[in-house]
């Protein structure tokens, strides 16, 4: 899919960072295929050091030569670099983009005819955890999105959704790392509380929610009834239960995930 192809990333930040990593280790590509530019020379130069990827300061150079170019950059920036590179894109090239906020509609109108992707991952790419979807510009074919979708799957899992479901993705998927941080946190000092030293109950916190996750994931299961699997009749977990439930906690997390995706609607009306 990605074989003899010339990948370069706008941007060589954090994420541009983990995407690098993750189609390494998977083997979608080789590290001469890959090709960093950024404004930053220390930067390049860790990140040339660490993979063996290529790296310049040029990107109008690297955009030409690009079969897959990355937009790698704050959503701040984007029209700006949109205006930079544009005329160094051939019409040939898939331009694959994470800028939140920005719409297929704005890279299209910036790129015409050029064949554009969208995509909102979350912070967990970065080891190898993410929850990426993607959206297809209405020049993008279904083998350009199976490239996404492949190197998005190097560093997680990755689905397909219309960009209409752009902003609920950032209101669940987006946003939901730092929901689940907050009940970490809330999770280690209530172990704190009962005893446990610090560390220890935020390790005993954190692999608690991974485990019950990857329970969801491999088995298939509604997340209802694994729970009901671990809530024996008059036992710790339905007391437990029933406390979350008098307090709120159920509606407090649907609330969030809705006040993140109707505060994601309002940033995007900004990009357009």
């Amino acid at each position: 899919m990605l074989t003899g192809k010339k990948i370069g990333f706008v941007g060589g930040g954090a994420m541009a960072e983990a995407l690098t990593r993750g189609v390494l280790q998977a083997g979608l590509v080789a590290a001469d295929q890959v090709t960093i530019g950024d404004v930053a020379t220390e930067r390049l130069e860790y990140l040339a050091g660490t993979y063996g990827v290529k790296t310049t300061l040029d990107t109008a150079a690297l955009t030409a030569k690009a079969d897959v170019l990355f937009l790698t950059v704050k959503p701040q920036v984007i029209g700006s670099v949109l205006d930079f590179i544009a005329p160094a894109v051939r019409k040939t090239t898939l331009v694959i983009s994470v800028a939140a906020g920005v719409t297929l509609a704005t890279l299209e109108a910036k790129l015409p005819g050029v064949p554009v992707v969208r995509v909102m991952p979350n912070t967990a790419v970065a080891v190898g955890a993410g929850m990426s979807a993607i959206a297809l510009g209405a020049h993008a074919d279904a083998a350009a999105g199976d490239v996404a979708m492949a190197v998005f799957a190097a560093v997680g899992r990755a689905v397909k959704v219309n960009e209409d479901a752009m902003d609920a993705v950032t209101g669940l998927s987006g946003s939901g790392p730092a929901f689940a941080y907050v009940m970490i946190d809330a999770l280690a000092d209530a172990g704190v509380r009962v005893g446990f030293p610090r560390q220890l109950a935020i390790t005993l916190a954190a692999q608690t929610l991974f485990g019950a996750a990857k329970m969801v994931l491999e088995t298939g299961e509604h997340p209802a009834r694994l729970r009901d699997m671990v809530t024996s009749p008059a036992g710790t977990t339905i007391a437990g239960v029933h406390v979350l439930e008098q307090k709120g906690v159920r509606a407090a997390l649907m609330d969030a995930v809705v006040a993140a995706t109707e505060r994601s609607r309002e940033m995007g009306q900004k990009h357009k």
